[in-house]
């Protein structure tokens, strides 16, 4: 028994690198059992799926496996799985990231965060929702992850000037202490049976777990939020060249009020949820708990005296951010007129806007100019500091999902161009007995599930493709698929190892799984149903879902995808959608 359990301890030290010699191996009958283009293609997939989900190779040089593998197996020519690392999307992306590096160097996120606190106040629903709009904005623009490790140790400022030390509450929760609890009674229904200390420790974690949540709420609501966003900009340009529905300004325009509607109804479920949400809470009176959010108010007050007056460079970088995305939602809104309208057709895109406005980060001063300075002779004639260093850019840039954005073009482009998509999409019939509205809520289902365990990025790189290529098949707007279905990548809320944010929170060591899981499992609901309404309301009137567009039929597809006719019946006809 003793040798089985050594052997297994082995055979768990080289886990990963038997998965990398033993997957090519498994995975070799595809390659001879299906149609030439087809079994290489969906072999590279594979392989890439299994590497991404399981971590075997770092992402990154997954995302390179392209590079050798379509050209060496006959697939894509060296020349067209090259330039799919660095379209347009990516420099949007870049331009994004290189913003937010800014905002970090200056620390203008700091000041936005503990604004909105000071206006909130600190009663706990009230400050959940505050900790939680905070989050979601700032994720808008800034990594998920960014955002959740600045929020944290706010939070945790503020609930000891609240609730005392954590050491200390953690040990008073180990004895029931009735007494301390019997005027939490009287006011919250939620808790007749729980200790004081207990009822604290619930708001702490309900705290602690909003942030990761609203972060990854919020990183949903713009382009450059989150890297699947950019994956389903990419996916669309190589799928349907002809489809520009969707730039910053329309997506935002989508986007935001479902982020709204989502952070609202995940606000209300975890006050809930976590005690936080009851009328003493939201209604001042005259006693002990008014004296510990007194001391809340004045933690927060201190830590934005500290920060003292807005500095030069903290107005600059807050003007180029505002100029930043005004541009990008005023390039071309659909709605009206764009400027993009000065310039010739289809010349203009995000990226310009996003590049534009970043380059100028490298020169302009972060100090404020001085006529005087020329003709004062005792004045420092040290060199100017701009707003932004190349090498402070370099360190804040996540150069390796730039590389991943582009694996996910160029497996697009690879499954485009063999012919996988469509032979997949030729096994996926059954599928058209489904109404439309019931498919948007099994796929956001789906992926929200699949991605608990894998890489957001790789989730919707690995089924974007297919869920294209089901959308041409049963005449369905792709749109109609491929939104919910990014969307639902960033709705991974029940694991630590879900998303980086979930991790830092859970790192803390104040959660335990449970705690993620039942919290996680009901978000994920909500989302769902989020979604499906956004889809189905304003999303259809937005996107025009209910028709098949031209735009949706690609010069190199198969004619048996194309020409497939759908009888009158059937839900996904035409005619059948409302």
């Amino acid at each position: 028994m003793e040798t089985i359990s050594t052997f297994t301890k082995k055979l768990w030290c080289v886990k990963k690198q038997l998965i990398l010699v033993l997957t090519p191996l498994i995975l070799l009958p595809l390659i001879f059992g299906l149609p030439e283009k087809e079994g290489k293609c969906l072999y590279v997939v594979l392989l890439m799926a299994v590497f991404w989900c399981t971590e075997a190779l770092p992402l990154a040089v997954t995302a390179m496996l392209p590079v050798c593998l379509f050209p060496t197996m006959g697939i894509l020519p060296s020349k067209k799985v090259c330039p799919q690392y660095f379209l347009d999307t990516n420099f949007l992306f870049l331009s994004g990231l290189v913003m937010a590096s800014a905002i970090e160097e200056w620390g203008l996120h700091r000041r936005i965060a503990l604004k909105v606190l000071k206006i909130v106040g600190v009663k706990p629903a009230w400050l959940i929702l505050g900790m939680m709009n905070t989050s979601a904005f700032l994720s808008m623009w800034l990594s998920n992850t960014a955002t959740t490790a600045m929020m944290l140790p706010i939070a945790n400022a503020i609930l000891e000037s609240l609730f005392g030390d954590l050491a200390t509450l953690k040990e008073n929760c180990k004895v029931k202490e009735e007494t301390e609890g019997e005027l939490l009674c009287r006011v919250s229904p939620t808790v007749p049976h729980t200790s004081k200390s207990e009822y604290q420790m619930k708001v702490w974690k309900g705290f602690l777990i909003c942030i990761p949540y609203a972060a990854s709420i919020g990183g949903t609501a713009t382009l450059t939020g989150t890297a699947p966003n950019l994956i389903l900009i990419g996916q669309l340009k190589s799928y349907f060249p002809e489809c520009d529905l969707i730039n910053f300004g329309s997506w935002f325009a989508f986007a935001f009020p479902l982020m709204v509607l989502f952070l609202i109804l995940a606000w209300l479920w975890i006050s809930f949820l976590y005690g936080g949400l009851n009328t003493r809470l939201c209604v001042k009176k005259q006693d002990e708990r008014a004296q510990a959010e007194k001391k809340a108010e004045a933690v927060i007050d201190e830590d934005y005296r500290k920060l003292g007056p807005i500095n030069f460079a903290e107005g600059s970088i807050a003007f180029f951010f505002i100029l930043f995305a005004v541009l990008l939602f005023t390039r071309d809104p659909k709605f009206v007129t764009g400027w993009s309208t000065f310039f010739n057709k289809g010349y203009v895109s995000d990226a310009t806007t996003g590049v534009i406005i970043v380059s100028i980060l490298f020169f302009f001063p972060s100090q404020k100019p001085s006529l005087s300075w020329w003709f004062d002779s005792r004045a420092s004639n040290t060199p100017y500091v701009p707003l932004l260093s190349w090498k402070k850019a370099q360190e804040c840039v996540p150069w390796n999902i730039i590389l991943l954005l582009g694996g996910g073009f160029a497996m697009a482009k690879g499954c485009e161009e063999s012919g996988l998509a469509a032979w997949i999409g030729a096994y996926l019939q059954p599928i058209a007995q489904v109404p439309p509205a019931v498919a948007v809520m099994f796929i956001t289902a789906f992926l929200a599930c699949f991605t608990e365990f894998a890489s957001n990025t790789a989730t919707i790189i690995i089924f974007l493709p297919v869920i294209a290529e089901l959308a041409m098949f049963v005449k369905v707007n792709p749109l109609y698929f491929m939104i919910p279905a990014t969307t639902g990548c960033s709705f991974a809320f029940m694991l630590p190892v879900s998303t980086p944010p979930n991790s830092i929170a859970f790192a803390s060591g104040h959660l335990l799984v449970k705690d993620m899981v039942k919290t996680g499992f009901v978000m994920n609901i909500l989302g769902i149903l989020s979604v499906s309404l956004a889809m189905n309301t304003w999303g259809r009137a937005m996107f025009s879902l209910e028709t098949y567009p031209d735009w949706a039929r690609p010069v190199n597809m198969s004619s048996t995808v194309t020409d497939i006719q759908f009888p009158s019946d059937s839900p996904f006809n035409l005619t059948s959608l409302p």
